[in-house]
C-alpha cells in the first residue's frame, strides 16, 4: 500500500504577511546587519544639545523677574533650578529615543539618528539613562523644596516628571495625539520660568508671567520646526503631531507667529524696563530661521531652523534677565 503523499507546508508570501504596528517596518530588512555600538559622541547626540537652551531660557527669564522682587541674587537656588530644567530636558530626549525607536517611529527618520532606532545602543540601556536624568532632577528638586521649606512642590515636581515620561511614553502618548505644543508651552515655559521666581523670592512678579509665555512659545517653535521635519515620517507611523493634523502650510505660519509674539512681549516690557529693547537683537537669528521654514527643500534643512531658534530662546532670555536686573 503506497504512503500517503505529505502535503508541504505553504508559507506566505511577504506581501501577504499583515503588517503590523509601523507601515514603515514593512520596508525593513528582517534581519538587520550587526552595528558597532554606540560611542560617546552618540551618547551626546542622543542628549540633543541642540535643545538644551529650553531649558536654560526660563530659568533665566525666571531669575531676572526675581531680582526685580528682591536684586540679592539667590545663585544656589538659581542654580537648583537650572540643574531641574536641564536635566527634565535630557531625561525627556532619552525617553523619547527609547519609546519612539520602541514604536518603530523613528526607523526612518530624517534628522540624527537616535540610539534605540539604530540599535547602536539596548533599548533598556537607553531607558535607564532617561530614568537617571529624571531622577537627577528629582534630587536637586527635592533639595530646592527642603531649602524653602515649600513641600507641596514636591506634586509640581512629580507631575512634570510624569508629562516629560508620557509624551511619547505609555500606551496613550500625548504627543502621538497633536497635544506636545501645549505641554511644552505648559511646563517648558509657565512652570518652569514661574517656579524659577518662585522658589527664589516666594512670589511671582507679572514680568515672570509675561516672560514665561514668551519662553513657552520659543519652544514650542522649536517643537514645530522638529515635527514640520518629520512630517512624512510620523504621518506613516501613526504619530498625529500637531503638524500632521494642520499640515505644512499653517505649521509655517504657527511657527512664524509662535518666534514674534515674544518679541511683541519684550517690546511692551521695554517701556518699563529700556534695555529690553535690545532683546529685539535675537529677532535676526528669529529672521532666519523663519526664512528657513518657509523656504526648505529638503527636510534636514530644517535641523538648522531648531538649532537657530533654540540660540534664539537663549539669547532672548539672556537680554531679558539683564533688562530685569539693570
Amino acid at each position: 500500500m503506497a504512503a500517503p503523499s505529505r502535503k508541504k507546508k505553504r508559507t506566505p508570501s511577504a506581501s501577504a504577511r499583515k503588517t503590523r504596528g509601523n507601515p514603515q517596518r514593512s520596508q525593513a530588512p528582517q534581519a538587520p546587519a550587526r552595528v558597532e555600538p554606540a560611542t560617546r559622541g552618540d551618547w551626546i547626540g542622543a542628549a540633543r544639545l541642540r535643545t538644551l537652551p529650553l531649558a536654560v531660557t526660563p530659568v533665566l527669564i525666571g531669575t531676572g523677574a526675581a531680582l526685580v522682587v528682591e536684586p540679592a541674587f539667590h545663585w544656589a537656588l538659581a542654580l537648583a533650578c537650572l540643574v531641574v530644567a536641564v536635566a527634565l530636558q535630557i531625561g525627556v530626549n532619552f525617553a523619547n529615543d527609547y519609546s519612539d525607536g520602541i514604536r518603530g517611529t523613528d526607523d526612518h527618520r530624517v534628522g540624527p539618528a537616535r540610539l534605540t532606532a539604530s540599535r547602536k545602543a539596548r533599548p533598556r540601556t537607553v531607558l535607564i539613562v532617561a530614568l537617571a536624568f529624571f531622577a537627577v532632577a528629582a534630587i536637586a528638586g527635592i533639595a530646592i523644596v527642603i531649602r524653602t521649606q515649600h513641600w507641596w512642590m514636591l506634586a509640581i515636581g512629580a507631575v512634570c516628571i510624569i508629562a516629560a515620561w508620557f509624551y511619547t511614553g505609555g500606551k496613550r502618548p500625548y504627543g502621538y495625539a497633536g497635544l506636545g505644543e501645549l505641554f511644552v508651552f505648559v511646563f517648558f515655559g509657565l512652570v518652569a520660568t514661574v517656579g524659577t521666581t518662585f522658589v527664589q523670592v516666594g512670589v511671582v512678579p507679572q514680568e515672570a508671567w509675561f516672560g514665561a509665555v514668551g519662553a513657552g512659545l520659543l519652544a514650542c517653535a522649536v517643537l514645530l520646526a522638529n515635527n514640520l521635519r518629520d512630517i512624512d515620517q510620523d504621518r506613516l507611523a501613526g504619530k498625529r503631531t500637531l503638524t500632521v493634523r494642520i499640515g505644512k502650510r499653517a505649521t509655517q505660519a504657527l511657527f512664524t507667529l509662535f518666534l514674534l509674539i515674544p518679541f511683541a512681549i519684550a517690546a511692551y516690557l521695554a517701556l518699563f524696563y529700556p534695555i529690553a529693547w535690545l532683546t529685539l537683537l535675537a529677532l535676526i537669528p528669529a529672521a532666519a530661521a523663519i526664512l528657513i521654514v518657509w523656504t526648505y527643500r529638503a527636510p534636514r534643512e530644517l535641523v538648522v531652523a531648531l538649532g537657530v531658534t533654540s540660540l534664539t530662546s537663549v539669547a532672548y532670555g539672556a537680554l531679558l534677565l539683564w533688562a530685569f536686573a539693570g
